[in-house]
């Protein structure tokens, strides 16, 4: 077996970390991380005697955080794991490389399952919790997925060429990223001081109503 591409994975539920429960955080570690791993410990072997590729896609969001739930974190743990798997198999010539695309138009980022999934979380969330966060800040996360998906890449091949050259160049990349979004912002950002990035953030995120 050549090559090896870890593409599947699933954003929901996504929420402040407040309104989730362990399920939700596992729902998504189940898929994107541990799906991931299991399958390239099931298919290593073949791939190892081919002297083949790993190829796993990742996010922007690997490198940084923008909200709560697990996406975010199954992402930073795919960055992990494909840095020490590197590492492991180069000794046996095998290349492993990563995928982190920007914000693309598919249906991990359609706006109405965003819409979805956050109300169903919102209307079991605690009345408490409703009253900490409020109702402007259910309009406001709903106006800012509004603007998410107007600023959506619609042009896979980006990320698509970037998996070819990852699976067939002499000498790939370990890091792709994927996007303008993805070069021009989120790249950089993430190299800015945590103090700046927090600004950044906060400038562009919903306020709770009870906010200090």
């Amino acid at each position: 077996l050549w090559g090896l591409v870890n593409n599947a994975g699933i954003a929901l539920p996504i929420a402040p970390n407040e309104w989730l429960t362990k399920q939700d955080f596992v729902t998504i570690l189940d898929v994107n991380l541990l799906g991931l791993i299991d399958v390239t410990l099931s298919l290593l072997p073949l791939v190892r005697k081919a002297r083949g590729r790993v190829v796993n896609v990742s996010s922007v969001l690997g490198r940084i955080t923008l909200f709560g739930g697990g996406y975010c974190i199954s992402k930073y743990g795919v960055e992990a794991f494909s840095d020490s798997l590197r590492r492991e198999l180069s000794y046996f010539g095998v290349k492993v490389a990563m995928i982190e695309p920007g914000y693309f138009k598919t249906a991990v980022t359609s706006k109405e399952r965003f819409l979805k999934s956050f109300l169903e979380i919102w209307d079991r969330a605690s009345p408490e919790v409703k009253q900490i966060y409020g109702e402007k800040f259910l309009t406001s996360y709903k106006e800012s997925i509004e603007q998410m998906e107007q600023n959506c890449t619609r042009d896979l091949s980006l990320v698509t060429n970037c998996i070819e050259h990852a699976l067939t160049a002499c000498h790939p990349r370990t890091r792709y990223s994927a996007g303008w979004d993805a070069k021009l912002f989120y790249l950089p950002m993430s190299y800015m001081p945590t103090f700046l990035v927090d600004a950044i953030i906060y400038w562009s995120s919903p306020r709770p109503a009870k906010a200090l």
